[in-house]
């Protein structure tokens, strides 16, 4: 995923097309040759592209992932299941201050992850629609398509930043190495 979102950065930032042209007219003179304004449109374009179909076969990955943790839950016992997970929680009734704050903590945590697959499913099906665009349903819908999966990588970032304070919060809060956890695979 971070490759993928890596992709997006460099092919809109660094490796916009309208933005390199100058840069390439510039290079070819320099080396003595010439160029026009459609070649070097041409030459940077292809840049371009390169990172927009790494970011394609990256999405087909992440798609896989995807499926695959869809069939995990679909596939996994009545207690491992994430929405019973969260009923379970929901059931439960602290004793104290402390298990109640726990209990809202574990909530809103599983619920973020609920609304993150979420986003991350309507990511994957509207990158295959835009990778499939010469099929006739999905072009005659591109614009929107494209429109849904740009707008749903913002709720994608957003929810990357939460996760991150949340794991910091938490990793400064309980002092108990979380994030070493995370990396090492130690508890």
């Amino acid at each position: 995923m971070s490759a993928s979102l890596v992709m997006v950065l460099l092919a809109s930032t660094l490796f916009r097309t309208r933005d390199n042209v100058e840069m390439v007219k510039a290079q070819v003179e320099e080396k003595g040759g010439t160029v026009n304004e459609a070649q070097a449109r041409s030459v940077a374009h292809e840049y371009s592209d390169k990172l927009w179909d790494m970011h394609k076969y990256l999405g087909y990955g992440l798609c896989f992932l995807v499926m695959s943790r869809m069939l995990i839950e679909f596939f996994a016992s009545n207690e491992e299941r994430l929405k019973n997970k969260i009923k379970k929680a929901l059931a439960f009734k602290p004793a104290n201050e402390n298990e109640k704050r726990n209990r809202m903590e574990y909530l809103v945590a599983k619920n973020a992850y609920r609304i993150f697959y979420i986003l991350i499913t309507i990511m994957a099906l509207t990158g295959l629609g835009l990778a499939y665009e010469d099929v006739p349903i999905f072009d005659e819908w591109h614009d929107t398509i494209k429109n849904i999966h740009s707008f749903t990588q913002y709720g994608i970032y957003t929810f990357i930043l939460f996760h991150l304070i949340g794991t910091i919060r938490a990793d400064l809060k309980h002092s108990k190495g979380i994030v070493s956890g995370m990396i090492n695979g130690n508890e």
